[in-house]
């Protein structure tokens, strides 16, 4: 922090603390919660400058159910001057030695959230976004681990930020070999000018311990992300299957066509119809019309109420994309507001993707969206929003904010963001909202508070996603994860895989489909008949079963994972290999969570095994031939 006689001392000390139950909500921030007080308890301890008057409350909230902490702070100026944060972390965890490693998910557009592990070494280690959002490039998510520790067995310490914008997470190694984990809002181009009476409320840090490996940690954070975090009717409701226009026409559709494959999509059981981008303003392709969220009526003649209720008279329900947070320069919003986005005075407005983002710290900006999306909500019988941000923040200045309060543009973005969506999504709690930036530029907690399914990567290869799909379920729920079976060769690498492999994959999350359902065959189309009937039976357990991580894709040429149910009384287990290989060796995988007092059939077979033998000895992969290779085995409990 920053005086106003320019020093940066400050004398924290303790003044008092006090225990309750229950958890209290973070003002204007997402957080986890509790349905009642009897599932946490909450340590808040109070420390104090006298000299300035800055009190600091440290949280702690300790859940009952699982190894989880909670921690954030709050400043509070009590003195007569104005105090400027200079850096303000949410969590600051001490370890009294230096033997672990330390893992993050770094990434990529396309390859978002691979899985790193490394030695720690003296020093500074960290990951960080200054993008605006929590990126593709990094996760708001570190992991300590015992060197010996792997899906299975050892200790494990998570670290989850609950926050979509600028972070930091840092592990310092001292000269004594004592470990400091430090996370929260990225210091780096931020300060927060608290005047006389004012406070700031940091978000929170959600820390796991495991014992049993990652797999155990990774089974805590989707139980509390997704009963915890994530809310509304939608929370523990099945998903429903989908398929999105935009790998099948991309800019270039009419009703017509529209229609056409809408029908094909419902005669193929699909119960969800989403309608992508470009189908507002002048939207014929990515240079005009953000911000102007009205219908293009030469493509729709009669309008999202006309089109929805034609689908939905073919028994599926209607979807829709948005992208709220944008502005095209060659907009009717733009040239009325030109000052609505984010921009320096004297710089270029650097374009990305053909577009600004809209000044989300302004709070007439914010009023403005919240109107306008919700007309657009309201106008027809919408079931599902696709929330779109596909760049990331350049020249981060409001015209709104005097100079002194400049660096605090990015947080203020947050804070009306999450506002925003606060509203929106509580005006319409039969919409089941899905967040997106390119992909899966933002898939962090702060956004599952919101919306409890986020589209994983704008990768829909079957390959890169065996990466993508098992890195993102260190920290998130399988609930949370948009999966889609899309053409081939694929849009984004040009491979060729299978019909089957391609839905091995995308059933391993939130299925759906992206591609040009007319075009199949009618082989292809018996066949996503097939895979859209079978999923139905077993979405229950994927979306909502205990995850289990088996063979890594990241360590080999094979990937496995399997979900079981609650009671054990049932499993689904899926392999995949990618590249064949000449006389290679019998293969088997060993099973996990399994009751090892259970016999299990497997559907399809007749065979029946022991819960035991399965997880010990394993299960048989059968030797097939070629390259990209999926097999799923249906295990029920036998009687």
């Amino acid at each position: 922090m920053q005086l106003e006689n320019g020093s940066t001392i400050s004398d924290l000390r303790y003044k008092t603390h006090r225990i309750y139950k229950g958890k209290p909500k973070l003002e204007e921030l997402p957080a986890t919660y509790v349905e009642n007080e009897n599932e946490a308890e909450t340590l808040e301890i109070v420390l104090e400058d006298r000299v300035i008057g800055l009190r600091v409350t440290l949280l702690y909230t300790v859940y009952e159910r699982w190894n989880v902490i909670t921690r954030s702070a709050r400043f509070e100026n009590h003195g007569a001057e104005q105090i400027k944060l200079l850096r303000a972390l949410s969590m600051n965890v001490d370890f009294p030695h230096a033997d672990y490693e330390w893992l993050h998910l770094p990434g990529a557009w396309a390859r978002e959230r691979a899985v790193e592990r490394r030695p720690l070494v003296t020093g500074i280690q960290s990951v960080e976004s200054r993008r605006g959002a929590s990126s593709h490039q990094q996760n708001p998510f570190i992991a300590l681990l015992r060197k010996h520790a792997n899906e299975d067995v050892g200790e494990v310490y998570g670290f989850s930020l609950v926050y979509s914008g600028n972070f930091l997470a840092q592990v310092e190694v001292d000269q004594f070999q004592t470990t400091r984990v430090s996370m929260g809002i990225n210091p780096f181009d931020f300060t927060w000018l608290l005047e006389p009476g004012e406070s700031f409320q940091t978000p929170e840090v959600v820390m796991v311990y495991s014992d049993k490996g990652l797999n155990g940690m990774s089974q805590t954070y989707h139980q509390l992300y997704r009963t915890r975090l994530a809310r509304g009717a939608f929370r523990d409701r099945e998903r429903p299957i989908l398929i999105n226009n935009w790998e099948a026409t991309y800019f270039h559709f009419n009703e017509e066509k529209i229609l056409h494959l809408a029908k094909t999509a419902a005669e193929l059981g699909i119960e969800l119809f989403v309608l992508d981008d470009g189908w507002f303003g002048k939207r014929d392709n990515d240079r005009s019309s953000l911000g102007d969220w009205f219908v293009n009526k030469q493509k729709l003649p009669n309008g999202l109420e006309g089109l929805a209720k034609s689908i939905n008279q073919m028994g599926m329900q209607f979807g829709l994309w948005v992208e709220p947070e944008m502005v095209s320069v060659d907009s009717e919003l733009y040239r009325k507001h030109p000052d609505w986005c984010l921009h320096v005075p004297n710089r270029p407005r650097s374009e990305g993707r053909n577009q600004l983002v809209l000044d989300y710290s302004r709070k007439e900006v914010c009023d403005y969206i919240i109107q306008v999306i919700s007309d657009v909500l309201a106008s027809a019988p919408i079931s599902y929003v696709k929330w779109d941000m596909n760049r990331h923040m350049t020249e981060i200045g409001s015209a709104a904010l005097p100079p002194e309060r400049q660096r605090e543009t990015a947080h203020r973005y947050m804070l009306g963001l999450y506002r925003v969506m606060e509203e929106i999504t509580s005006r319409f709690p039969h919409v089941l909202f899905e967040s997106c930036s390119g992909g899966g530029g933002r898939f962090d907690p702060g956004m599952l508070y919101y919306m409890p399914q986020t589209w994983t990567s704008d990768n829909t290869d079957a390959v890169s996603r065996l990466k993508i799909q098992y890195g993102t379920s260190l920290v998130y729920p399988i609930s949370a994860m948009g999966a889609h079976v899309s053409a081939v060769p694929n849009h984004q690498v040009h491979r060729i895989t299978s019909l089957e492999m391609r839905g091995h994959v995308a059933m391993s999350g939130n299925f759906g489909y992206e591609l040009d359902l007319t075009k199949l065959s009618e082989e292809e189309k018996q066949k996503v008949k097939e895979q859209v009937a079978f999923y139905k039976e077993i979405r229950r357990l994927v979306q909502f079963g205990t995850f289990y991580r088996i063979l890594s894709p990241f360590e080999g040429n094979e990937a496995a994972w399997m979900f079981v149910s609650e009671d054990r009384s049932e499993a689904l287990v899926a392999y995949f290999r990618v590249l064949a290989e000449a006389n290679a060796p019998l293969s088997f995988i060993r099973l996990k969570g399994l009751d090892p007092n259970k016999d299990y059939e497997i559907i399809g077979s007749g065979e029946v095994y022991g819960g035991d033998e399965l997880m010990y000895a394993g299960l048989n992969v059968p030797q097939r031939r070629g390259d990209f290779i999926s097999v799923i085995w249906r295990l029920k409990a036998a009687h």
